[in-house]
């Protein structure tokens, strides 16, 4: 396992790209599906451990905040890493592990590629725009580097406050840190 970071493509104030991908549910769902004020899309995993060590604090920003939506996006190649497969990502949230407002299979990678994603976690936070969503943080989700590190300081918090306060997000964006998106075909 080799950490690797993130740079995006989209810089603040860009659109969020749209999708349409079949979550866990057997729903599909698009951006416009999500009626919220602020709308966190991190492309994740479940096999890595640097996705697996932020979990718990997806869960409770889902859980916590009634005007942010949740939406976890897994990119990996699942021939490749049957963990990542849909079958695998149902008994997740099956078993509570993930509670996401969503969780999304991203099959061909092509989501992840039109947001620059490369790791798993690497988040996304956009805040309402008329009908659409502008990307206002794009970041660590906390300033633990590693999966066994304990964090102290909680960026993605800040960030969705000041989104939902209608504030500009003051908070630096930072690279994203995890193991790299298996891309389908690779």
């Amino acid at each position: 396992m080799v950490a690797t970071e993130s740079d995006s493509e989209l810089d603040r104030g860009d659109a969020a790209p749209p999708f349409e991908l079949p979550g866990t549910d057997g729903e599909t769902y698009a951006l416009d599906d999500f009626d919220a004020d602020a709308l966190l899309v991190v492309f994740t995993c479940n096999h890595c451990p640097y996705a697996q060590a932020k979990f718990d604090l997806l869960n409770d920003l889902a859980a916590e905040y009634d005007d942010l939506a949740v939406v976890g996006i897994n990119p990996n190649d699942a021939e490749e890493y049957p963990d990542d497969s849909v079958e695998a990502m149902r008994d997740r949230v099956a078993d509570g592990v993930i509670g996401y407002d969503a969780y999304l299979r991203d099959e061909t990678a092509a989501v992840a590629d039109a947001y620059g994603a490369v790791c798993t976690p690497d988040p996304f936070l956009f805040g309402r725009d008329g009908d659409g969503f502008r990307l206002r943080y794009h970041g660590r989700l906390d300033d633990a580097l590693n999966p066994d590190d304990e964090p102290t300081e909680f960026y993605i918090r800040d960030a969705v406050d000041a989104v939902l306060a209608g504030e500009e997000v003051d908070v630096p964006d930072r690279p994203s840190r995890g193991c790299s998106i298996k891309w389908p075909g690779e």
